[in-house]
């Protein structure tokens, strides 16, 4: 682990100012670096991935940490809200299940008590060429994405290069789902923006995962109470039992007409692509069906119909399809 400063943050004004390069063409992986729950950065510095040369603590910013629930039924998550209470808070159980079971799915409870909101939406991808010290991949301004010839069983089967990693987070999805917006404290003027839009594939940014600019930090995330956020769920399926990352996953909700036809539908896929990957092309085959076992089959073949694996990740297209049948059934009216 390279040496770093060390800071803490009284306010979020003050993080913002600490967390500013003072060189706006510092090169991604030096930029100063945010601490909430600790769980992937920490990993990251040790394996010097991000040679950060400060670390500011966010923990000290009071109030970043509340849950609150709004007289309509709304959300508003502070970024340090860690998973736990996210998982056992009671109004996200009642009115957002899925976002508790995707809390809950998350790594080991001890994890789960440290690890934050924020954090996981924020986190770095989990290719094992990424975490490896001594290779320089194309996330770490080298010139190839070993993944795409190489060991690749866990990498994208949709929307990949020209790097092929996975966005590990299972909240984000779940939050695109539920149509959910988050708000961004920077050096310039605070900024909302919908979950879906904070994640950027390799194409439009091969270095970064998201939207931040230096300096910016996600302060609080927004929820809508509907009735599709009450009716939703989230399926992982992972190789072992507990601290382990989605091979590939499925966040959904739905909205049923009296007559048990579907009124609404969001459909989100982790594991298997650079960003969360919402497949509208089978939404909208939901709408004015009742989910009955034609209709899951066609839904699940829509929403791979743009996959295109690679040499050791086919699986995930069966695996996916099966995920996505099983998460809708449960949502049967």
């Amino acid at each position: 682990m390279n040496a770093f400063e060390y800071a803490n943050a009284p306010t979020v004004e003050e993080a913002v100012k600490l967390l500013t390069p003072a060189d706006p063409k510092t090169d991604p992986d030096h930029l100063p670096r945010a601490l909430a729950g600790g769980q992937d950065l920490l990993t990251t510095l040790k394996a010097y991935i991000t040679p950060a040369p400060r670390v500011v603590n966010l923990k000290t910013i009071q109030g970043l940490d509340k849950i609150t629930a709004g007289p309509d039924g709304s959300l508003k998550i502070g970024a340090l809200a860690t998973l736990t209470a996210i998982e056992e808070h009671d109004a996200i159980r009642k009115n957002f299940p899925g976002l508790a079971l995707a809390a809950a799915a998350i790594a080991t409870p001890q994890i789960r008590n440290l690890g934050t909101i924020g954090g996981n939406l924020c986190q770095r991808p989990r290719c094992w060429y990424f975490r490896l010290e001594t290779v320089k991949c194309l996330k770490k301004g080298g010139t190839e994405c070993y993944a795409s010839t190489g060991q690749n069983k866990y990498n994208a089967i949709i929307a990949g290069g020209p790097s092929y990693i996975v966005h590990p987070s299972d909240l984000a999805p779940m939050l695109i789902a539920l149509n959910a917006t988050l708000t961004i404290a920077g050096p310039g003027a605070t900024r909302t923006l919908p979950v879906q839009d904070f994640f950027a594939l390799p194409k439009v940014s091969v270095r970064r995962e998201n939207v931040l600019k230096p300096g910016e930090i996600v302060t609080e995330i927004q929820v809508p109470a509907s009735a599709m956020a009450k009716n939703s769920t989230y399926l992982k399926f992972k190789e072992r039992e507990s601290l382990d990352f989605a091979m590939s996953a499925v966040a959904a909700a739905v909205e049923f007409n009296p007559d048990k036809t579907v009124k609404a539908a969001r459909l989100v896929l982790a594991g298997v692509a650079p960003i969360p990957w919402r497949v509208p092309e089978a939404e909208k085959a939901l709408i004015g069906k009742k989910l009955d076992k034609d209709t899951l089959a066609a839904v699940a073949q829509i929403a791979l119909a743009d996959a295109d694996p690679l040499e050791h990740n086919a699986y995930k297209v069966p695996l996916t399809q099966t995920l996505i049948r099983r998460a809708l059934t449960t949502l049967n009216a």
